[in-house]
């Protein structure tokens, strides 16, 4: 299957990851392990007028004659871009957001239950980019690779299956679009559909790895001082990003090689 790709890839570089998981909402005073620095205006001074305005960013319209275009400006101009009419249902979209808060509403130890392993992909815990950072990001994260039966199980021994069957319908609906953006986007290189079987025949990614990452950042004593998500450059060669109104902010940076998250104060 596709997943073990993926989980064989990162079986073979296992990461030693320093940071602890600690119990994020029970902290009141930011913990020197989570305070970071930041310079001043260490990227306003490299670029002018609008550039981070959150409404200049591309819009791909997947119902739209000329996505194909759009997709090849967005890509050769941000490498982000928002996408609409994407055909994803909204109730799947918001029960993956609830499924999500149930999850890390749980206490520490039934969490840790399902805790990541060095060696895997897998699980509930830190992020994996942890390790190339002196300071902990004030996060956590649960990570699905293929089916999510056997950590659900784990978290909710008796009631696992609402959370699978909502994961299992969202990976899916994430594959077919992964599937519509990726042949957009090589069609806008002018690769035609003999070049590119590997997307399948069906309009679905055959054989190839991918990741479902839950995240969430719980309110912050310090906010000012800590970092939910550091600015960082995945591995895979497309992301689909929903955020949800939980309590976090992105910071100006995704179009200069990264993207930051800061956690929000508690109200």
């Amino acid at each position: 299957m596709s997943s073990s790709v993926l989980s064989d890839a990162f079986r073979a570089h296992p990461l030693n990851l320093n940071h602890k998981v600690i119990d994020l909402s029970s902290v009141k005073i930011l913990p020197d392990s989570h305070a970071w620095t930041f310079e001043t205006n260490k990227y306003n001074s490299s670029c002018g007028g609008d550039i981070f305005n959150p409404e200049s960013i591309p819009i791909i319209n997947l119902n739209d004659e000329n996505s194909m275009e759009l997709m090849r400006f967005a890509c050769k101009t941000w490498g982000v871009f928002q996408v609409v009419n994407h055909n994803v249902p909204k109730n799947l979209v918001d029960e993956v957001e609830l499924q999500g808060e149930m999850l890390f509403s749980l206490p520490m130890h039934r969490k840790l239950m399902a805790e990541r392993t060095p060696n895997d992909v897998s699980g509930y815990g830190v992020v994996r980019i942890s390790s190339f950072f002196a300071k902990s990001m004030w996060s956590e994260g649960f990570t699905i690779v293929g089916s999510p039966l056997e950590h659900a199980a784990k978290l909710w021994p008796h009631y696992y299956h609402k959370f699978c069957d909502t994961i299992e319908e969202y990976q899916k609906e994430m594959k077919n679009l992964a599937s519509r953006l990726m042949r957009l986007i090589l069609g806008s290189l002018g690769v035609t559909e003999d070049d590119v079987k590997w997307v399948g025949s069906e309009g679905e990614l055959e054989e190839r790895g991918a990741a479902l990452q839950l995240n969430s950042y719980p309110p912050c004593p310090d906010p000012d001082r800590a970092i939910g998500m550091a600015a960082h450059t995945d591995s895979t060669i497309l992301n689909i990003l929903h955020q949800s109104n939980m309590a976090c902010k992105c910071s100006e940076e995704t179009a200069l090689g990264g993207s930051r998250c800061s956690p929000t104060q508690e109200p």
